[in-house]
């Protein structure tokens, strides 16, 4: 049996919509605030739309899947952050990283559909790498004077509660909500992802 969502349910996601759009069409701020020690590295991941969109699409499937899909994000957010630290980078990072955030949401409506659809090691490398994407953007922004390690672990931390916090909040919501915003992250993606490809085309 379908569920529908209730008008005030449309409401709220058509408001949600639109500030997800609103907050797509800005600039992220978080690509502004790599300087600094641990209140910088705190607000980086969640003052970019792209990086917290991102965080709380991880925790919505992680909600429908399994919990481990957490741990598969924090290995490759160390993995992501160690190579653009390093310097590392892939053509076309920006648009990667947009499009891992629909990738996942994706990954969190098959689930909500049918919990067997998606074999768990497919999905946790689908999570870790989205997540990596993001990281290696981090890594290529974070501070390498001595604040470096401040920053990486308030931006972790941040990043932590963010999923962990959707993952909680999801788990005692019904399966309507979770579906609804995964559709919602996955609309948001792909509209990051034209932005991304206007930024490419310049």
């Amino acid at each position: 049996m379908t569920q529908t969502l209730s008008p005030r349910s449309l409401t709220l996601l058509a408001g949600t919509s639109a500030l997800a759009l609103l907050l797509l069409g800005q600039p992220a701020q978080a690509h502004q605030l790599a300087g600094g020690g641990l209140a910088s590295g705190f607000l980086h991941p969640i003052s970019g739309a792209d990086h917290l969109l991102l965080l709380i699409a991880v925790g919505a499937a992680a909600s429908q899947l399994s919990s481990q899909l957490l741990l598969w994000a924090l290995a490759g957010a160390v993995a992501g952050g160690v190579a653009g630290a390093l310097g590392a980078s892939i053509p076309g990072l920006e648009l990667l990283a947009a499009l891992a955030i629909a990738a996942v949401a994706v990954l969190s409506l098959r689930s909500v559909r049918s919990p067997q659809a998606a074999p768990q090691a497919l999905g946790g490398g689908l999570v870790a790498a989205a997540v990596a994407s993001h990281a290696m953007l981090h890594g290529l922004e974070a501070p390498s004077e001595g604040a470096a390690l401040g920053w990486w672990l308030g931006a972790l931390t941040a990043s932590v509660l963010v999923s962990g916090g959707s993952f909680l909040a999801l788990r005692r919501m019904s399966q309507t909500w979770t579906r609804a915003l995964a559709l919602l992250l996955a609309l948001s993606g792909g509209v990051a992802s034209l932005g991304a490809l206007g930024l490419l085309a310049r």
